[in-house]
């Protein structure tokens, strides 16, 4: 089973991802900030990360910077509803860059294509 790590600092929306996620069959871990989710990085293997950019404390831009310096073979998805972050330099490290919608159907097809080799 893949493990996927969630960084939402919104607690409902993270909730009714780890719902969504698990019924696709994947463990997923939710955190709500950058700093415990470094400590999850640190402390557990993950198949895939997936972020939210805007959160209090450090943001998930610092956030995929830190990883990339520990682990470059997870690949990260960006999930925000800011647009505007698409065009920052930093955020092309990530492998995908989705905007929050009500239906997760991107989301989940993202996850599929980037887990489908590992």
């Amino acid at each position: 089973m893949k493990k996927i790590l969630l960084v939402e600092d919104e607690k409902m929306l993270g909730l009714l991802y780890e719902e969504e996620l698990t019924k696709e069959g994947y463990t997923v871990i939710v955190v709500h900030d950058a700093d415990s989710a470094m400590e999850k990085v640190k402390s557990e293997k993950f198949d895939l990360i997936i972020t939210d950019i805007r959160m209090p404390g450090k943001d998930g831009i610092e956030l995929i910077a830190s990883i990339m310096g520990m682990r470059k073979d997870i690949p990260i998805i960006i999930n925000t509803a800011y647009q505007s972050y698409k065009d920052d330099f930093m955020t092309w490290a990530a492998d995908a860059y989705i905007i929050k919608s009500s239906s997760l159907d991107e989301l989940k097809d993202k996850i599929r294509e980037l887990l489908k080799d590992k």
